[in-house]
């Protein structure tokens, strides 16, 4: 993946995910299925200008589902965890 603003999706703006930055400084992003830790941290320096000190990702299952008589699946997607070095932080969040 070449282009780095395609790798970070959009950030998860959960009650578990604003305990998580609150309480540890955690700060959780949906991100592209096929991206790498490193590139998830090369793009958050370009995108916020922060540098990640820890970097954990994990695939989210697909989910069956059905609305009437079609059944389908949700797509499957990538959700990182992104521990930032000490000073940086995100405006996103504390918004």
């Amino acid at each position: 993946m070449a282009d780095l603003h395609g790798i970070v999706i959009r950030p998860m703006l959960t009650e578990k995910s604003s305990a998580a930055w609150q309480d540890r400084k955690e700060y959780v992003f949906e991100v592209h299925p096929d991206a790498s830790k490193g590139q998830i941290r090369a793009a958050l320096k370009s995108l916020f200008g922060v540098t990640a000190k820890d970097v954990r990702t994990m695939q989210m299952r697909r989910n069956a589902v059905a609305k009437g008589r079609t059944r389908g699946v949700t797509p499957r997607w990538k959700k990182a965890i992104v521990t930032l070095q000490d000073g940086d932080s995100l405006a996103v969040f504390e918004g």
